[in-house]
């Protein structure tokens, strides 16, 4: 007997060629969206051309499913069902074999078409577009650059907080270099790819509080103002009271900061990717007009010397740097490749 979930185990088994076969009829048996389909198409088109100018040769998809809600109709014979996908994509380039995670989320409608259930709707939403809260308005943010090169001359003389910096007898303002533990970087990254560290608040939309977090993790000094258009800090939340620079939490404002302070943590802005190393910061415009909306940490580097990357709220492991595999990128996409300076 035809059931929805049978119809969505289907359509989540034929997903695994997608990646693969780059064709988008593998799904078709299953679903009646011709939106998403179309989305798909496009997706995969450029999944295909970029594994093709890699020489990337997949070896094996696998994805994995979680039932989050069920919000079933019996009456309308439809069922809304929001679900993880957890997705392992296993590859080869130039003789070495690499492994890519992630884990996506769909909110699906299924309906009782006839005598069979088809997903009638899937909403797989762009979360790499979106931004914790309100965004700081355009003045907002030249008011920030402006007061970040009034603080510069202040902040010389102010102690960074880091936990190196913590002895026994309390903080020390010796001033001595503090290196950039790019090794560091990668272990908080991996370990906390897919979750929240509970030292942290979480955001729904999370990826620029992750990176801020890797960065602290491999010793970038917190510059703290108590200013939120200033600095780069975090002190959690008190009340309604959020405890926290724009630029640790906010897209545009962790790489407007990290390319304009002159002290403390700072990033050269390299003119590709090849460049950057383990520890390195990628921020994506994804319209072209300036105004930055995503970030990631670079994790890994592959067989051709290119950026593998991991990232929040589409939580990822070792994703290739250029997100064209992403319902957010488009042909504007602009890219800024920051290098964070190895000592602060």
């Amino acid at each position: 007997m035809d059931t929805w979930k049978k119809t969505i185990y289907e359509y989540i088994h034929n997903r695994n060629q997608l990646e693969v076969g780059y064709d988008v009829d593998a799904i078709v048996s299953t679903v009646r969206d011709d939106r998403y389909l179309h989305k798909q198409e496009l997706r995969l088109k450029r999944l295909r051309m970029g594994h093709r100018e890699r020489q990337v040769r997949p070896t094996r998809n696998e994805t994995g499913l979680v039932l989050r809600t069920v919000d079933e109709k019996e009456k309308d014979a439809q069922v809304e069902v929001n679900v993880e996908l957890r997705r392992t994509l296993e590859y080869e380039l130039r003789g070495m074999k690499h492994t890519e995670q992630r884990r996506e989320h769909e909110r699906l409608i299924v309906s009782k078409l006839g005598h069979r259930w088809l997903i009638t709707q899937v909403d797989a939403g762009v979360p790499e577009r979106m931004s914790p809260g309100s965004p700081p308005s355009e003045a907002l943010v030249r008011a920030q650059e402006e007061e970040q090169l009034r603080y510069e001359a202040m902040r010389r003389s102010q102690p960074f907080l880091n936990p190196q910096l913590i002895t026994a007898k309390g903080l020390d303002v010796s001033f001595r270099a503090t290196p950039y533990n790019r090794l560091k970087v990668q272990e908080y990254a991996n370990t906390w790819w897919n979750g929240a560290n509970p030292k942290y608040l979480a955001f729904e939309v999370d990826c620029t509080n992750f990176v801020s977090q890797c960065l602290f993790a491999g010793g970038a000094p917190m510059n703290y103002t108590g200013r939120r258009e200033t600095g780069w800090w975090y002190q959690g939340a008190a009340k309604d009271r959020e405890l926290w620079s724009f630029s640790w939490a906010v897209a545009h404002s962790l790489c407007s900061h990290l390319t304009t302070s002159r002290t403390g943590l700072r990033a050269e802005i390299k003119d590709q990717a090849s460049a950057l190393t383990i520890g390195d910061v990628i921020c994506y415009d994804w319209d072209g007009n300036g105004r930055f909306q995503h970030n990631t940490i670079v994790t890994a580097i592959d067989a051709a010397g290119m950026p593998l990357v991991n990232a929040h709220t589409v939580n990822s492991k070792h994703r290739y740097w250029d997100y064209k595999d992403s319902y957010a990128w488009t042909p504007n996409t602009r890219y800024r490749f920051c290098h964070i300076l190895d000592s602060f």
